[in-house]
């Protein structure tokens, strides 16, 4: 009941946003602008507000970060052999390769909430900070349309990495917001998770089900079933336990992220294939991501 307690609301509120894409008869163009909003600053102020008012220990989380860094390249190293396993068609495969690797941070935060309250928050919070440069790096250097520094521009001002950094430099530092400025971030953050699990469910495409079904099927099953064993592994083998072992087990077992679709549509990838790597692998991981939380004892 616990785990179901967690999962059952976040997977209603995704449904919602398919539902309200589909019947509220609201712009096409408003859903990227709504997602966009949350990615830039509601979810920055939820990780900046966590973050800072949370005891970082960042000699505690670094066998945490060892473990996200190998199963990452465990991902890139799936994800790359599907070019030779699954025999996908080049325009195919440099799209679908971040599948394998690529992780929802909003269905993250809101079961690492659910699990640990702000514990759960700062650990996934520190891992969105670190993986995310690595998974938009890999990513990149496979669709490889847009020139080094201009990519490289990116990533530095990614909000959630700006986020994350601040408020892991503020939490060292023992520096504090002005109260007025630190609750208008706290109501920005009570906000974020909602709404990024809306957009989530609005970000659903059906198109590409029927096409490159290996490709499909196979960077589904990475995802959702080989990354997250691997990631067990790996934090057993560096005695994980507690939080940051729930915590990383949880980050390589979530669904495919929709910023992998919209990347492979502005580098000019196979949308559609990857737009139903998304659905499928979401939709499938309200029974996997239950499946890997009972295993864990939760």
């Amino acid at each position: 009941m616990f785990v179901a307690r967690i999962i059952v609301p976040i997977f209603l509120l995704i449904l919602l946003g398919v539902s309200m894409r589909r019947w509220f008869g609201l712009r096409e163009d408003f859903w990227p602008q709504m997602d966009r909003l949350v990615y830039h600053v509601f979810f920055p102020a939820l990780l900046f507000s966590t973050l800072s008012h949370f005891e970082v220990d960042l000699g505690a989380a670094t066998p945490m970060l060892s473990v996200a860094a190998l199963f990452m390249c465990s991902g890139i190293v799936l994800g790359y052999s599907a070019k030779y396993l699954v025999h996908a068609p080049p325009k195919v495969y440099s799209a679908t390769f971040q599948t394998s690797f690529r992780f929802n941070s909003y269905v993250g935060l809101a079961i690492a909430g659910g699990l640990h309250g702000h514990a759960g928050l700062a650990a996934i919070g520190i891992l969105i900070g670190f993986m995310v440069p690595l998974a938009n790096v890999a990513a990149v250097l496979m669709l490889a349309r847009h020139s080094e520094s201009h990519w490289l521009k990116e990533i530095l001002l990614n909000p959630l990495i700006v986020a994350t950094a601040g408020g892991i430099t503020f939490s060292l530092c023992g520096w504090h917001l002005p109260g007025m400025l630190d609750a208008m971030l706290g109501l920005l953050s009570q906000a974020s998770l909602p709404l990024g699990l809306v957009v989530v469910g609005a970000g659903l495409r059906m198109q590409g089900l029927n096409r490159h079904a290996g490709t499909l099927w196979y960077g589904v099953t990475v995802k959702l079933l080989v990354l997250p064993a691997i990631a067990w592994g790996l934090a057993r083998a560096f005695g994980l336990s507690g939080v940051y072992f729930h915590i990383v087990v949880l980050l390589a077992a979530l669904p495919v992220s929709t910023v992998a679709y919209v990347l492979a549509k502005r580098m000019g990838g196979d949308g559609d294939t990857i737009a139903a790597q998304v659905m499928l692998s979401t939709l499938l991981s309200a029974l996997t991501l239950p499946l890997w939380l009972l295993l864990m004892g939760l």
